[in-house]
C-alpha cells in the first residue's frame, strides 16, 4: 500500500519533534566548577502535536489526487530543577514551589536520609572504643 499524503506529513512532523526533545534535553549535560562541584540541569518537556488532511473528489482525471491538509507541533521545555553533586552527596535544587505536599516530600528526602545518617552513631567506630578501652575490675 502506497503511503498516503498524510503520513509524510506525520512523519516529518514527528521527526522534528524528536530532533528538538531528545534526552540531552531532559537530563542536560554536566556542568562542572572548578572546586569539582557538577551540576547537572533537569527540564519538563511538554509536547502536543496535530495532524488533518482531506481528500477532495474530482471529476477531472488530471486533479484526481487533490489533497489539503497540514500538521503542527509545539514544544515546552521549562527548566525545573539541578542536581547538584559535590564530596560524593547529590542534592536536587528546585527552581519552582511544588504543586503538592508528596512533591515537596520527596524533594527533601535526600536530604533527610542524609542527615539521618550522619545522626546515627558508627557501629564500628563504638565496637573499636570498646575493644581499646580497658576491661572493669570485678569486686571480689
Amino acid at each position: 500500500m502506497a503511503e498516503h499524503t498524510i503520513q509524510g506529513l506525520m512523519n516529518v512532523t514527528m521527526d522534528k519533534v524528536r530532533q528538538m526533545a531528545d534526552a540531552n534535553t531532559i537530563i542536560g549535560k554536566p556542568i562542572k566548577t572548578e572546586d569539582g562541584t557538577t551540576i547537572i540541569p533537569v527540564s519538563r518537556i511538554s509536547v502536543g502535536v496535530g495532524t488533518g488532511g482531506s481528500d477532495f473528489d474530482s471529476k477531472n482525471a488530471a486533479q484526481k489526487d487533490l489533497f489539503g491538509g497540514g500538521s503542527g507541533a509545539g514544544v515546552s521545555i521549562r527548566p525545573v530543577a539541578f542536581l547538584v553533586i559535590k564530596d560524593g552527596l547529590v542534592r536536587t535544587i528546585q527552581l519552582s514551589d511544588p504543586s503538592n505536599s508528596i512533591d515537596r516530600a520527596l524533594t527533601m528526602l535526600p536530604e533527610l536520609v542524609d542527615k539521618l545518617v550522619s545522626l546515627l552513631p558508627d557501629k564500628k567506630a563504638a565496637k573499636a572504643e570498646e575493644a581499646d578501652a580497658p576491661a572493669p575490675e570485678t569486686a571480689q
